[in-house]
C-alpha cells in the first residue's frame, strides 16, 4: 500500500490487517446461511396467554422502577427515500401539476398515483402548515396553490434548502403527527414512548440516539426546545445522549476487479459499514436492560398503548428469563455442581433457548458438560417481538444452523440466502412471521457486569452490495446486520406480538395510514 493509503487507514482508525480483511471478504464473500427452517409459533416462536403476560409486565415493573431501563434508537436514516417519487417526478419536469398526474396514474403508472396520493391529501400531513409558513415568507400562497393544482413549488419548499428541506433531513425530526394545532416529529414521539416504559421510580428516563455526525446538532437543538415541554408533562427527567458511527467502523470499497476502490484524486475510498456498525455504540454504554427500536415505528397517543402494553410484556419476558438463567449460572459455578444441576440447566437450555448441545457433550463427564452448558448461558439475551407476516420486505425468524452443526434462532434476512438454492429460498419464503426490530437486549452477566458484546458478533457474517461513486460502480462491504450476525452469539427467544405494534414509515404517503393520522 502507497504511504497515503496507510496514513488514511490509521486516520479513521483502522489497520492495514484490518483492511486485508476486508479486502479478502470482497473478493470471496464469505457462505450463505444455512436455514433450517422458519421458526413457527410452537417451534420457537412463543405465544403467551394472558397470564403470562401478567406475570411478565409485574416482572417488569420491577425493573422498571429500579432504573435498569434504556432506550436504543438508530436514528441516522436521512429521509430521502421517503420522497422518492416526488424528487423522481421533479427531476422529469419543474411542472407538477395534479392534471398530468392524474391522467398519467389512470393508465396505470405506480410512481404517478403515489404522487397523485400526495397531492390529492397534502392538508392531512402533519408538516403541511410548517410548509404554508416558510412558503409564506417568500410571498407563495400554499392552498392557492394546491387549490390550482400546482405542485412544482409545494416540492420544493418540502423537499430542497428553499424552504423545509425534508429530503435531507433525518427521519428523526420531520413532523410526524399532528395534535391539533400542534404536531409532533418522531424524535418526540421516541420521547413520550419512553416516559411510558423507560421512567424509572425517580423520573430519570434514559434515551440513546445514535445519528449522523452532520445532525447531531439537529437533534440537540430540537430536545432543548421540547424537553421542557415533555418533562413538566410527564414528570420526567429525560437523560438523552447522542453517538454517531465510529470511523473505525468505516469499510473500504473496490472496484470491478476487486481492487481498492480509488477517488479521482488517487485516495482509498471508505464507507459507512451499515447499521451492523452500531453495535460498537450498543457496546460502550455498558448498559442492563436495553430495548431497541426503530425512529419511524412510532404512532400517535392514542394508539400507543397496545404498543407500551407490549414492551412491558417483552420486558419481562426477559427479565423473568433472565433470572433463570442467572440463577443457573450461580450454581454451575459452585466447586463440583451436582449433576442434577447440570442435567435441568442442559434442559432449559434445550427446551427454554432451542440451543442443542454438541452431541459429544452429552456423554461427557459432569464437569465437561458444566463446562458447556455455561458457555450456552453466558451470552447476552434477546427478546424480540415478531408479527405476522404480511408481505413487508425484510428478515424474520429462523432455526439457523451454524459450520459446526449446531442450531440456534436467528433473525435472517433474504441477502444471507443462498439465491442460487430453490430449497434455501423455499424454507425462507416459508416463515409466517416477520421481523419489526422490536428487541429488548440483557446486557450484563449474571454478576452484574457488562458483556463485552464484540465477543458474539459473527464477523463473516458481512453483506456486500454494489453501488456507485462519481458514476462508477464499485462494491461495498456492510458490517454484520446488528440484529442479524452482529448478534449470532446470543440467546433469542421470539414472543409474537400485535401487527398493532408495528407501524414504519418507508414513504411520505405512509404517514396518510389511519395509524399516522388523528384520532377521529
Amino acid at each position: 500500500m502507497h504511504a497515503d493509503d496507510l496514513r488514511d487507514i490509521q486516520a479513521h482508525g483502522l489497520t492495514a490487517e484490518e483492511i486485508e480483511r476486508q479486502l479478502a471478504l470482497l473478493t470471496a464473500p464469505p457462505r450463505y446461511v444455512r436455514l433450517e427452517r422458519a421458526c413457527t409459533i410452537g417451534d420457537g416462536i412463543r405465544v403467551l396467554s394472558a397470564a403470562q403476560a401478567a406475570e411478565c409486565t409485574d416482572a417488569f415493573d420491577v425493573a422498571q422502577q429500579a432504573g435498569r431501563v434504556l432506550k436504543f434508537t438508530p436514528a441516522s436514516g436521512a429521509a430521502s427515500r421517503m420522497f422518492k417519487s416526488l424528487l423522481s417526478a421533479r427531476a422529469e419536469s419543474p411542472a407538477l401539476t395534479r392534471q398530468y398526474y392524474a391522467a398519467r396514474a389512470t393508465h396505470g403508472d405506480a410512481e404517478a398515483r403515489e404522487v397523485i396520493a400526495f397531492m390529492e391529501a397534502i392538508h392531512r400531513f402533519a408538516f403541511y402548515d410548517a410548509l404554508k409558513e416558510v412558503m409564506a415568507r417568500s410571498e407563495l400562497d400554499a392552498d392557492a396553490l394546491v387549490a390550482a393544482g400546482h405542485f412544482d413549488a409545494i416540492v420544493e419548499y418540502l423537499t430542497t434548502p428553499s424552504g423545509l428541506d425534508y429530503a435531507n433531513r433525518p427521519k428523526g425530526l420531520l413532523q410526524f403527527h399532528r395534535y391539533g394545532s400542534d404536531s409532533r416529529t418522531a424524535f418526540e414521539e421516541h420521547l413520550v414512548e419512553a416516559a411510558a416504559y423507560a421512567r424509572d421510580e425517580t423520573g430519570a428516563c434514559r434515551l440513546h440516539f445514535t445519528v449522523s455526525p452532520q445532525h447531531v446538532a439537529g437533534f440537540e437543538r430540537c430536545l432543548a426546545e421540547v424537553r421542557p415541554l415533555y418533562e413538566t408533562r410527564f414528570a420526567a427527567t429525560f437523560a438523552v445522549d447522542f453517538s454517531t458511527q465510529h470511523p473505525r467502523t468505516d469499510t473500504i470499497a473496490v472496484d470491478a476487479e476487486n481492487q481498492p476502490f480509488r477517488d479521482a484524486a488517487g485516495r482509498l475510498l471508505f464507507r459507512p459499514g451499515g447499521h451492523g456498525a452500531l453495535i460498537e455504540n450498543l457496546n460502550e454504554l455498558r448498559a442492563d436492560l436495553v430495548f431497541i427500536k426503530n425512529i419511524d415505528n412510532v404512532v400517535p397517543d392514542y394508539l400507543k398503548p397496545v404498543t407500551l402494553t407490549w414492551k412491558r410484556i417483552l420486558g419481562g419476558c426477559l427479565v423473568r428469563t433472565q433470572a433463570r438463567i442467572f440463577d443457573y449460572l450461580a450454581r454451575l459455578s459452585e466447586p463440583e455442581a451436582p449433576g442434577a444441576v447440570v442435567d435441568a440447566a442442559a434442559a432449559f437450555v434445550r427446551d427454554e433457548l432451542g440451543v442443542a448441545l454438541a452431541a459429544d457433550v452429552a456423554g461427557a463427564p459432569d464437569a465437561a458438560r458444566c463446562a458447556a452448558v455455561i458457555a450456552c448461558l453466558d451470552r447476552p439475551l434477546r427478546v424480540c417481538g415478531v408479527v405476522r407476516n404480511t408481505g413487508e420486505p425484510g428478515g424474520g425468524p429462523f432455526w439457523v444452523v451454524a459450520p459446526d452443526g449446531t442450531r440456534s434462532a436467528q433473525i435472517v434476512e433474504s441477502a444471507e440466502i443462498d439465491p442460487h438454492s430453490a430449497a434455501q429460498r423455499a424454507v425462507f419464503d416459508a416463515a409466517t412471521h416477520f421481523n419489526p426490530v422490536d428487541l429488548v437486549c440483557g446486557l450484563r452477566n449474571w454478576r452484574g457486569e457488562a458483556f463485552d458484546l464484540q465477543r458474539f458478533v459473527d464477523r463473516d457474517a458481512v453483506f456486500i452490495s454494489h453501488k456507485s461513486s462519481a458514476g462508477r460502480s464499485l462494491k461495498a462491504l456492510e458490517h454484520p446486520g446488528l440484529w442479524n450476525g452482529a448478534m449470532a452469539g446470543w440467546n433469542t427467544i421470539f414472543v409474537e406480538v400485535p401487527a398493532e405494534t408495528f407501524n414504519p414509515v418507508k414513504t411520505v404517503n405512509d404517514l396518510l395510514r389511519p395509524q399516522h393520522q388523528p384520532e377521529e
